[in-house]
């Protein structure tokens, strides 16, 4: 018995911040599963994971209208007008009183009919989103239009900032998952009750590339961080240059540490639109000579940089326009190397962030706690190993993406199959 035919949904494909999706596409694929690909939108990136490329040479990148989109609407509507309007008018509905989920719905509506066209005559029997808003949305499109069954992944943002039609989405999908036992908890609340068919699956990591020796049995393992006495005390930070990453709280952190003991070096991954303010706080806070700005990195860089590095730092804070973390991938990716991490209590990060075993948990935009929290690790190695080994434990428990994605895949069989 073959595995199941899926189309993933996203919003944009390849983001090479969203590793996560392009891990879980690979191990779903490993577990026998076929993916078809319909990101709403083409991301041209200057830099591409090299495992992307396969998946962006056969993905389906439809544009905004063609004679082919009206094509596939003409017999969408001849085969059932009344499911056509019907599904129409429950996604301006949905959405109206969102003008960003209100005119995307708009925007996506064209191409997603064609998708959903497409998707019926290859034979895809489930479609899978990533994001539950508009993916979400993409989702619920296909399967009131052409009956197949959808479900989606709800991580961050895409949760706390607009829930509009999110009780819609959860009722019309076959299942919903979730990455942090904080994200069920706005479920719940915002759609009254239990969610029989909500269940939380963490982001699963490669953790084989994200490992210290030993703990691979597979693919190609880096060295675990090895910190010396008198050594440098090397801090890293990866993730998109925006205030919801609370970068700016990490350098105001670092210019409060004592200059005894090991000489500080921070290194920040990413790039975005907070950069020359981020550079200019540190020239500001007189940090400038400690903290070096990266850029972009793929997969196997970042790896590298955490195989080098004494304590990963996840400064996250909620933006005045209400965006917040989920569990930011990153964090797991660092426990597998043997990192301990320095986090924010915040949304689902406690739930991999252990205080005082995995890590250290600190108030959000609070660099007075970052700073002593990064005191402490820089002037005991034997408690970075602790953390760094429990935090390698506990990812090998709950954050493999192998077994993960043949949770995944046997959700995606029909009932039939499972």
């Amino acid at each position: 018995m073959t595995g199941p035919t899926v189309a993933y949904v996203m919003s944009r494909f390849p983001k090479l911040t969203e590793t996560f999706i392009l891990t879980e596409m690979l191990a779903v694929e490993a577990a026998g599963a076929r993916i078809e690909l319909y990101p709403l939108l083409r991301e041209r990136e200057t830099t591409m994971h090299p495992e992307a490329a396969p998946f962006v040479a056969r993905a389906h990148y439809l544009p905004f209208v063609s004679a082919a989109i009206v094509r596939s609407h003409a017999t969408l509507f001849a085969a059932s007008p009344r499911r056509y309007l019907g599904a129409l008018a429950a996604v301006l509905r949905g959405t109206w009183g969102s003008a960003n989920l209100f005119l995307g719905a708009i925007g996506i509506w064209p191409k997603v009919g064609h998708a959903a066209q497409l998707m019926l005559t290859s034979g895809v029997d489930h479609v899978h989103c990533h994001f539950a808003t508009h993916p979400a949305l993409a989702g619920f499109i296909i399967h009131r239009l052409v009956g197949i069954p959808f479900s989606f992944t709800a991580h961050g943002s895409d949760l706390h900032v607009d829930r509009r039609m999110l009780c819609e989405k959860v009722r019309e999908a076959r299942f919903v998952v979730t990455v942090s036992e904080s994200n069920r908890e706005v479920f719940i609340d915002e759609c009254g009750g239990p969610i029989p068919t909500l269940e939380v699956i963490r982001c699963g990591i490669d953790t084989a590339l994200f490992s210290t020796p030993g703990a691979a049995t597979q693919g190609a393992a880096v060295a675990a961080p090895v910190s010396v006495a008198g050594d440098e005390f090397r801090i890293l930070m990866v993730g998109t240059l925006h205030e919801v990453k609370g970068q700016v709280h990490l350098i105001a952190a670092l210019a409060r540490l004592s200059h005894e003991g090991p000489a500080v070096r921070c290194r920040i991954v990413g790039d975005g639109p907070d950069r020359a303010a981020l550079e200019r706080a540190a020239a500001d806070r007189g940090v400038a000579d400690r903290v070096e700005f990266l850029g972009r990195r793929t997969r196997a860089e970042v790896a590298a940089l955490m195989a080098d590095s004494d304590v990963l730092v996840v400064p996250s804070v909620p933006t005045r326009g209400g965006k917040r973390e989920g569990l930011p991938v990153v964090i797991a990716e660092a426990m597998g190397i043997g990192l301990p991490v320095v986090a924010s209590r915040l949304s689902g990060i406690p739930e991999i962030v252990i205080d005082g075993e995995t890590g250290y948990l600190t108030p959000p935009g609070d660099p007075t706690a970052i700073a002593d929290a990064l005191e402490r690790l820089r002037r005991d190695p034997a408690t970075r190993a602790a953390l760094g080994r429990a935090g390698r434990a506990l990812v090998e428990r709950e954050y493999d993406m192998n077994r993960n994605a043949t949770e995944l895949v046997r959700r995606f069989a029909p009932a039939s199959e499972r």
